[in-house]
């Protein structure tokens, strides 16, 4: 199983490809789509939508993880971001991925078992789940990972249940 874990910003967007093998996880490919050079809002939805597609069209997941919208304090953040989950839902839904979504309290529980963990530690513990160390990654990109580990276990968790 492989799966594309997103962590949308409109300025950041991280990403990260993960595969369950045999019952391990392992990276494919992560890093972070840098949208905030181009000059205003459309042309970084655009940015954010073309390098999601090619990185869909790299490495083939099956399925993409994606951060639901946390509801902050300033209601314009919030229309933002849900501009740049709206870019990277249509890569994915152009490339024919079923989209699973998760909030940032559900992916911390899968990874960490608290729902209350820091960022440093969901980045510890992606660094040791994907056997990572030495390795830096950008937070954008351990949240990533952690989206697609996330949805890597909750699948895996569904067919020992059909089975079971």
């Amino acid at each position: 199983m492989r799966v594309l874990g997103v962590d949308p910003g409109s300025r950041y967007t991280g990403y990260g490809v993960v595969e369950l093998r045999e019952g391990r996880l392992c990276r494919i490919a992560s890093g972070r789509v840098e949208a905030f050079r181009a000059e205003g809002l459309p042309q970084r939805l655009l940015v954010i939508y073309q390098e999601l597609s090619q990185v869909i069209q790299t490495h083939q997941p099956l399925a993409c993880s994606l951060e639901k919208i946390f509801h902050s304090v300033n209601p314009q953040s919030s229309l933002i971001l849900g501009h740049a989950r709206g870019a990277a839902m249509l890569a994915c839904a152009e490339a024919g991925l079923e989209v699973f979504e998760y909030s940032p309290t559900e992916i911390k529980n899968a990874i960490v078992g608290q729902g209350r963990a820091s960022k440093g530690q969901v980045a510890a513990m992606v660094t040791i789940l994907l056997n990572l160390q030495g390795q830096k990654l950008t937070e954008d990109e351990a949240d990533a990972l952690a989206a697609g580990i996330c949805h890597a276990h909750s699948a895996s968790l569904g067919q020992i249940k059909r089975k079971g």
